[in-house]
């Protein structure tokens, strides 16, 4: 048995803090003890927790360290933020099926290289046990991910036979443990897709118990459209929805907020809606690539590379670009993987136009071509006093819409957006400063996601709760992780534990991993 004493706990179902102890044994929480100098077994092993807060782990609503978990287990960069279960498989991509012509994210895929080995989620699920994870994973089956295995990545719409394959794909992954459907409609091959093909697979995923969230069609200019294609969705499958990191992106398009949000807060009062998540930063990150014109990304990263190596069709890729009105000073490298593009990560593209005398086509070309078009980007265009708006109304948590990542071995020879280390800290930061109290906050990082999807005895601190649990100081709890520097950790976490295990300790990973692939 186990015991943390001596701290000031934060239950996370937003009622009031007070001073206790929590008992451990096993995986569980079995007693809870308030008050002060209790008389606890001379065998016990306990944490002192005097000075510090004592909530549940928080949990990343919208991740996407399926792969990475393979690759670093311990799970460096959100374990020492206090994350103990992310939510998987986002924005369309997840890390199975891989059937046909499905390829993982190439980040993903080169950095697994021959640990790349499972088809189905069963198979992912066992090489992930064989990993022994640090945090516990909620994993989701990306609609892009199911698509390509059957229709490949192909500009149209889905046969009617490739519906019944993708259908029968989708509900043979949600047997095996997958907890619903995402979509990512931006991107490919989703794009291809119709509303009715996404409502025919959700259909699937409500059928079994599943939810669905999404990454709309758009988050811009067509902002309030998108919004209502999930709601006709909603009406017409009965699914429980949650919207991917709300914004409104572009600055033309940050005065529909206060519309984005009365429309929303009407779908979450008639139960049409779960909620949102949100990353606590204005810049999203992605691909470099997505800055391609539609028809040059379709095809994806593999297609992309070939067009770029014909001399003609790089010709018109760069023609339009350099036509485009996107405004090149909002738009950051990110990761890059060639040696010559090293010095460009955490540079603003238009820096760069001026330094190196080329056109915005010729510069995005050059680094794609070099990088296999694997670069990452960081692109500014969400408003501060926006995102105070999003985070003022109590449906929004935290979702990091990032890989896990560490500063050493494969994962830290990347430029990540600092929402990898600090998404847990800069949330806590901004409700805080908007007059939320200390036990909202950290209900809106544990016990509300733990119960909008869905994760029974996770999320509080009650007896016969799952004992994940971060022990942390208010006062130091800080992001440390920049744009120029993103792989430094956040200050103030003491101790993170695990299904009753302590992976993370006074700054140091303790190799005592009991992460679980959590199931409904």
């Amino acid at each position: 048995m186990k015991a943390i004493v001596n701290g000031t706990i934060i239950d996370g179902s937003g009622a009031s803090a007070y001073r206790g102890d929590v008992v451990v044994d096993g995986d569980t929480i079995v007693d809870i003890v308030r008050g002060e100098g209790l008389g606890l077994a001379p065998q016990m092993e306990t944490v002192d927790a005097a000075g510090c807060l004592v909530t549940p782990g928080f949990i990343d609503a919208h991740t996407h360290s399926d792969a990475y978990l393979v690759i670093e287990p311990d799970a460096p960069s959100k374990i020492t933020q206090g994350i103990t279960t992310e939510i998987n498989g986002q924005c369309g991509g997840s890390v199975a099926p891989r059937y046909g012509e499905a390829r993982l994210s190439s980040d993903w895929a080169s950095i697994l290289g021959p640990r790349l080995t499972w088809r189905s989620l069963a198979e992912y699920r066992d090489v992930l046990a064989e990993a022994r994870p640090a945090v516990n994973t909620v994993q989701f089956i990306g609609h892009n991910t199911l698509r390509s295995s059957v229709v490949g990545y192909a500009g149209r719409a889905a046969t009617d036979d490739e519906m019944r394959e993708m259908k029968a794909l989708l509900e043979k992954c949600m047997d095996e443990g997958g907890w619903g459907l995402t979509t990512g409609l931006i991107y490919q091959p989703g794009k291809n897709s119709t509303p009715e093909e996404v409502v025919e697979l959700a259909k699937v995923a409500a059928a079994k118990g599943g939810l669905y969230a999404t990454h709309m069609r758009s988050e811009g200019d067509r902002i309030l459209e998108a919004i209502d294609e999930v709601l006709d969705l909603v009406r017409a499958t009965g699914i429980r929805a949650e919207i991917s990191h709300l914004k409104t992106s572009g600055r033309r398009n940050w005065g529909k907020i206060d519309a984005v949000l009365d429309k929303m807060q009407s779908a979450v009062d008639a139960g049409l809606l779960l909620g949102s998540d949100r990353y606590p930063y204005c810049a999203a990150g992605t691909d470099l690539d997505v800055v391609l014109p539609d028809w040059a990304q379709e095809g994806a990263a593999k297609a992309e590379c070939e067009r770029l190596a014909d001399a003609a069709t790089r010709g018109r890729m760069v023609a339009e670009l350099d036509a485009s009105d996107r405004d090149w000073s909002t738009v950051m490298i990110g990761g890059t993987w060639h040696a010559d593009n090293k010095r460009f990560s955490g540079r603003f593209v238009s820096d760069l136009l001026q330094e190196l005398s080329l056109s915005p086509g010729e510069l995005v070309c050059r680094i794609l071509e070099k990088d296999l078009c694997r670069t990452g980007g960081f692109f500014f265009g969400m408003s501060e006093e926006n995102l105070a708006k999003i985070y003022s109304r109590p449906w929004i948590v935290p979702g990091s819409d990032a890989s896990l990542r560490a500063p050493w071995g494969p994962l830290g020879a990347d430029h990540p957006h600092p929402r990898a280390y600090a998404t847990m800290p800069e949330f806590y930061r901004r409700v805080r400063a908007l007059g939320f109290s200390r036990e909202a906050t950290v209900a809106r990082m544990t016990g509300v996601p733990a119960r909008r999807f869905g994760l029974n005895r996770r999320g509080v601190i009650e007896k016969g709760a799952f004992a994940d649990i971060v022990v942390w100081r208010e006062a130091s709890f800080t992001a440390n992780s920049t744009y120029i520097d993103p792989h430094r950790f956040t200050g103030g976490v003491e101790l993170v534990m695990v299904n009753g295990s302590v992976p993370y300790r006074a700054g140091r990973f303790t190799g005592d991993r009991a992460g679980r692939f959590l199931e409904k």
